[in-house]
């Protein structure tokens, strides 16, 4: 069956008429609420990434911050052990230079031997 555009239901030719008159008053208006609309969604938008922005920031910050002060303690105490052992490592050289003055002479010049090898160069 053959149907032409203008015979189907509606769509008669005493149905042509344009979009212009009081219809396009109310698109206008519905143009105008629907933008008004959109910036307020946009505007509440920008609000929302704004406040994830800064709670992001603000709780990267405090995570650098803790961070920070676990290394800073850390290193502290690193610190305190080696000056520990550095006065504990003294206190014992001590002891030994104490028992046998000899050995404690020969060690010393042992070690001068080997600084001043390093402090040539291999040169001869």
């Amino acid at each position: 069956m053959n149907i032409h555009p203008d015979q189907r239901s509606g769509y008669g030719s005493d149905n042509k008429t344009g979009t212009s008159g009081s219809s396009g008053r109310s698109t206008t208006g519905d143009i105008n609420a629907d933008l008004n609309t959109l910036r307020t969604d946009f505007n509440a938008l920008k609000d929302t990434v704004s406040d994830y922005i800064s709670k992001t920031g603000s709780d990267a910050l405090d995570n650098a911050k803790k961070a920070t002060s676990d290394v800073a303690n850390k290193a502290s105490d690193l610190a305190s052990a080696a000056t520990e052992q550095a006065k504990t490592f003294a206190s014992e050289l001590e002891r030994m230079g104490r028992n046998n003055p000899l050995g404690a002479i020969a060690g010393a010049l042992l070690v001068g031997v080997v600084i001043g090898l390093i402090g040539r160069g291999g040169r001869s």
